[in-house]
């Protein structure tokens, strides 16, 4: 790594802290207003703020350019649809973990490496685990919410389509005017499922603004912009490994500030689908020089997940 590998290293791991700290502000709000509108304010916002900062040229798209952004912004509403869905049910530690699952079985499906295979399926026990086995303290917690489970899985079959809706953006379209268009298509895609809330969220506007503008430039605008110039300096092998550290950051996110409690089956459990991931993702051959960050046609729409791919917004 380069000399400024140590500051890239930080730049990740902020992003990581500054996406569960938009988490646990957004489970108040989901409380409160529902995954539905809770997600479209995020998205809409974040969008918002990406549009005025990168201002695409939208009008000059083809239509399929069209057509693949709003694959994008429809994988990108489910994706954080189901997550914000997932973690007002059960801990935002094992909500990241379970869907984890999504990014990490495309990864050894593109691969075809039995040993990555094996992986993918300590994972899958390990996943198994956290969503069957009891939660809480001692050994006589309650079993998890299987719908907050289910919401999980569900937002990990978005997140591998999302990296794969995300890919075909950045081939066609370099740079980050189709993340703005495509997280306000998404907004658009969740609205209709937080329209019953719409007149709480008007009652509470100005005691809410400031949690909804946070949750957005927590979640979306802050790890984005550290994420997008770690990239450009450090591999894409790196910077995937470091990211598989975001269920371990979850899971102390969690613990610390919502006092969600985990067993130490749990935390094992969740040890293994890092350890998982983080071997995957190290697995992986080393890209050709033309698509390492920086360079055009490098994924920049999404986040670097296992193995190197655009990973996601929750």
């Amino acid at each position: 790594m380069s000399a400024r590998a140590p500051s890239s290293i930080l730049m990740i791991l902020g992003s990581c802290m500054s996406l569960q700290l938009g988490a646990v502000i957004a489970i108040p709000l989901l409380a409160q207003f529902g995954a539905g509108l809770t997600t479209g304010a995020r998205l809409l916002i974040s969008g918002l703020l990406l549009l005025a900062l990168h201002r695409p040229r939208a009008f000059g798209w083809d239509r399929d350019t069209w057509k693949a952004v709003l694959l994008f912004g429809f994988a990108m509403a489910g994706m954080n649809g189901f997550f914000y869905a997932a973690i007002a049910r059960i801990p935002l530690g094992i909500a990241v973990t379970i869907e984890f699952a999504g990014p990490l079985l495309l990864s050894a499906a593109l691969s075809r490496r039995r040993r990555d295979l094996g992986w993918v399926l300590a994972a899958a026990a390990a996943i198994a685990v956290l969503g069957f086995g009891e939660h809480g303290g001692g050994g006589g917690g309650d079993r998890l919410d299987p719908v907050g489970v289910g919401y999980a899985l569900i937002a990990a079959a978005f997140w591998a389509f999302y990296i794969a809706a995300g890919k075909r953006v950045t081939t066609r379209m370099p740079g980050q005017g189709s993340l703005a268009i495509g997280i306000l298509i998404g907004a658009f895609v969740v609205a209709p499922f937080g329209v019953g809330a719409v007149g709480d969220l008007a009652a509470t506007v100005p005691a809410v603004l400031i949690p909804l503008v946070g949750m957005a430039l927590l979640s979306s605008l802050i790890p984005y912009s550290l994420e997008f110039v770690a990239m450009r300096r450090m591999s894409p092998r790196i910077f995937g490994v470091l990211l598989c550290l975001e269920p371990v950051v979850a899971g102390a996110a969690g613990w610390l500030l919502l006092g969600q409690t985990l067993t130490w089956v749990h935390v094992f459990a969740m040890l293994v689908v890092v350890v998982s991931a983080v071997t995957v993702t190290v697995s992986q051959p080393a890209p050709p020089a033309h698509a390492l960050p920086g360079r055009r046609g490098a994924a920049s729409a999404g986040r670097a997940g296992p193995g190197g791919l655009p990973q996601h917004l929750g």
